[in-house]
């Protein structure tokens, strides 16, 4: 199941798509798409002799695991079958664990191998599901060895909400999540009329949830390297939460993937940059008609060697989501932050502090006890401490980068109500001498939005070797709006 297409959404910039790779020990393969389509066939047949689908609860889609668990048994995998319950129908998640690499920064790649029950679900998502096995089993056929652990999944009930994710995610400790580093999903990668969708973990798009959990910028870009050496342009697809990265970046896990579209309709402008037409990506999503003639297999070839290129590279020499700490702030202690000179909010202006609970504003710190907020006490009303009358800033100390690719990461919230507007924000830029560069930004809308811890990252490669100062900022540049904003947890790490 996909989430419609958020369509406008702002081009990866190409400048991502031509960055260097990690470096790495071997390269990745080619994946034959003959092999997927042939694990797309069997799926086919699966569905054809147990009423035309593979859904939860169905004997269509214990027969699809069982074909898949079979193929990575007989590969060398370990595999395991994890059972859970929902609508009083078991369902399974196949979790299958490549011996070696550093089980403390384990790399899962993932997808919902259920259909609904209207059809079989060949697109949606055989595709992925085929796409991720025949990766997995390129693994096996090459030996390879990389530094990080890699963990494959299929998922169970994901067309009824996410269920043997969630499931999974939550059977883990807080340890077991920790070693999980990164995630990549694949949903929905061979769809008949494609677009080249990557999830925004940069958030480059600047629309929707916002970037991914610190490290999920490295996933995207790595993709869109991918797609760059073959010369096809890629576009940011929100993490709306609709499929299963959802329980991974809602516990702070990097994530990202490839999406080739659902039931949004290709734009003339989209049909410019990729073929095809101003019809649906997949005019049989989550339909009968969704079987192996639904594909498209430009769009499977492609994204199923994308698929490799990620594992190999971001599993073997690649950078990991976390790094060398170069810099870091909890608040925890006062550490020389400092508010600015020429800010004209007045009330509600940052400072570090012990918040209090209010209806706008969480009374709880991302980590500790202190954080980074917008008018801490609570006051008479709702809106009694919140941002008025234009912008407030906070400066850190200053910070001494080193050479090397830097990651800025940090936790975040901005809430407001339906009479704030898109000029209402939450932003961290950098000053550099006399530059000031955004870095993030987070704009409000006319809607209610409750206060929720995200996370955030952002590149400050460019900056390596500077001095540099980090400026917090919120606006509340609508008339009578209320605005509250913190951040927390702020760190810059080196790769």
């Amino acid at each position: 199941m996909r989430a419609p297409l958020v369509l406008g959404a702002a081009a990866l910039i190409l400048g991502l798509a031509t960055a260097p790779a990690q470096a790495r020990a071997v390269a990745a393969p080619d994946i034959p798409v003959g092999n997927v389509k042939a694990h797309l066939t069997q799926l086919q047949s699966i569905a054809t002799a147990n009423g035309g689908n593979r859904a939860h609860g169905r004997p269509g889609y214990l027969a699809s695991v069982t074909y898949v668990k079979n193929l990575l048994d007989a590969a060398g995998y370990t595999t395991r079958q994890q059972s859970f319950t929902y609508n009083g129908a078991t369902g399974y998640n196949l979790i299958a664990d490549w011996p070696g690499g550093d089980t403390a920064d384990t790399l899962m790649i993932g997808g919902h191998l259920d259909s609904v029950t209207a059809g079989p679900g060949i697109n949606d998502n055989g595709s992925g599901s085929a796409a991720n096995l025949e990766v997995a089993l390129a693994v096996a056929r090459t030996s390879f060895q990389p530094d990080r652990h890699l963990r494959f999944a299929w998922w169970g009930a994901e067309e009824l909400g996410l269920r043997g994710s969630t499931a999974y995610v939550n059977s883990l400790t807080t340890a077991q999540r920790r070693e999980i580093t990164g995630y990549l999903n694949f949903d929905m990668v061979g769809s008949p009329n494609p677009g080249y969708f990557l999830y925004d973990g940069d958030n480059s798009d600047g629309t929707g949830a916002g970037p991914g959990p610190a490290g999920s910028a490295q996933i995207e870009a790595t993709l869109a390297a991918y797609f760059g050496t073959i010369g096809v342009p890629t576009r940011g697809t929100d993490f709306d939460g609709r499929s299963d990265y959802g329980p991974f970046i809602a516990n702070g896990i990097p994530a990202g993937g490839i999406f080739t579209g659902a039931e949004g309709r290709k734009t003339a402008a989209q049909v410019q940059l990729w073929g095809g037409t101003t019809g649906a990506f997949d005019p049989c999503y989550h339909a009968s008609c969704d079987t192996t003639a639904n594909i498209n297999d430009t769009a499977l070839d492609r994204n199923s060697d994308a698929i490799a290129y990620a594992v190999w590279n971001l599993a073997d020499g690649g950078a990991p989501p976390t790094g060398t700490t170069v810099w870091e702030d909890t608040f925890e202690t006062a550490t020389g932050w400092t508010a600015g000179t020429g800010d004209t909010a007045t009330s509600g202006r940052f400072e570090r502090a012990d918040p209090a609970a209010t209806t706008s504003q969480l009374g709880t710190a991302a980590g500790g006890s202190f954080d980074l907020v917008t008018g801490a006490s609570a006051g008479s009303s709702a809106g009694a401490n919140d941002v008025d009358g234009g912008t407030t800033t906070i400066l850190s100390p200053s910070i001494t980068l080193p050479t090397g690719t830097l990651t800025l990461s940090f936790s975040w919230y901005l809430s407001h109500l339906s009479n704030a507007s898109s000029a209402d924000y939450v932003r961290i830029r950098v000053v550099s001498g006399s530059t000031t560069t955004t870095v993030f930004t987070q704009s409000a809308a006319a809607s209610d939005r409750a206060a929720s811890w995200a996370t955030g990252s952002a590149n400050l490669s460019s900056f390596a070797g500077q001095s540099i100062r980090l400026s917090v900022e919120a606006a509340d540049a609508s008339t009578a709006s209320l605005v509250e904003a913190a951040v927390d947890n702020v760190k810059i790490t080196k790769a």
